[in-house]
């Protein structure tokens, strides 16, 4: 990467869910360097702190170059560590997605107070990325289906358990089960127990998404654009056809976006 020019604006995107921080460096308009670091309930934010700056160190850039950061946070817990992280390790007052943030979306949210941000942040990345309607299925620790409307108006969603949690769920509670790499199966009648696995959890998994975008369509009206993104998303939509784009980076996209709305910039 050519040396910082300090006409450059550089903002850090911090999504942080409940297993892993997910963070993106943009560079003007260019999402340049992604990371993803583990969360752990007991890490300070000096830890997290010098884990971000080693970061930047890998594209030869430090603290100084960055100009401003956003933060979506769906545990609440961790929001004061990064707040204390941006301005004591970037000398920044970090935007923070919440209850009052200019979105341009309008929300039918019984109660909006109880949506993640991330639920939004991903709808938001979705309208000005792909236009409405739009199903957005987020893989990550939960499995999250949400939905906007013609008028781009979010309408709301479902949430079941990821693959992640519900495998493990299964693995440690029942003793004559293994644990399975998490493939696509020969076939979706397994002639073993790895097999029978992988076809119960991928396959079925794969059945739910199916199901659940069935259901929002009819609901919605035809014509919304499937998409997908978090850990599990290319190896689910190899496994489907109703799923239209694959976009893993789409949370950091939706971040952008905001901080833009929300800034002049």
């Amino acid at each position: 990467m050519p040396e910082n020019d300090s006409n450059r604006n550089m903002l850090l995107a911090l999504d942080i869910g409940n297993t892993s921080i997910h963070t993106g460096l943009f560079i003007d308009d260019h999402l340049t360097a992604t990371w993803r670091v583990g969360v752990e309930a007991e890490r300070t934010a000096d830890e997290y702190g010098v884990s971000l700056l080693n970061l930047l160190r890998t594209h030869n850039l430090s603290p100084n170059d960055v100009s401003a950061c956003i933060i979506g946070c769906d545990v609440p817990p961790l929001l004061p560590t990064f707040q204390e992280v941006a301005l004591n390790y970037f000398g920044i007052e970090p935007l923070v997605v919440g209850h009052g943030i200019r979105t341009g979306v309008r929300i039918l949210y019984e109660n909006p107070k109880q949506l993640g941000a991330d639920r939004i942040i991903d709808a938001v990345a979705a309208i000005h990325l792909y236009g409405p309607p739009a199903i957005i299925v987020d893989f990550g620790t939960a499995t999250v289906f949400d939905a906007v409307d013609n008028n781009g108006d979010y309408l709301g969603g479902a949430i079941a358990p990821g693959i992640g949690i519900a495998s493990e769920a299964l693995f440690s509670r029942a003793a004559m089960l293994h644990r399975a790499q998490l493939e696509r199966p020969p076939n979706a009648i397994g002639r073993n127990t790895t097999h029978a696995l992988q076809s119960g959890i991928l396959l079925g998994y794969v059945g739910l998404v199916e199901g659940m975008v069935e259901r929002f369509q009819k609901e919605i009206g035809p014509g919304a654009k499937v998409i997908a993104t978090g850990g599990w998303a290319e190896q689910i939509a190899n496994e489907t056809t109703v799923i239209d784009i694959v976009n893993t980076e789409l949370t950091l996209t939706g971040l952008y976006i905001l901080y833009g709305l929300n800034s002049g910039s």
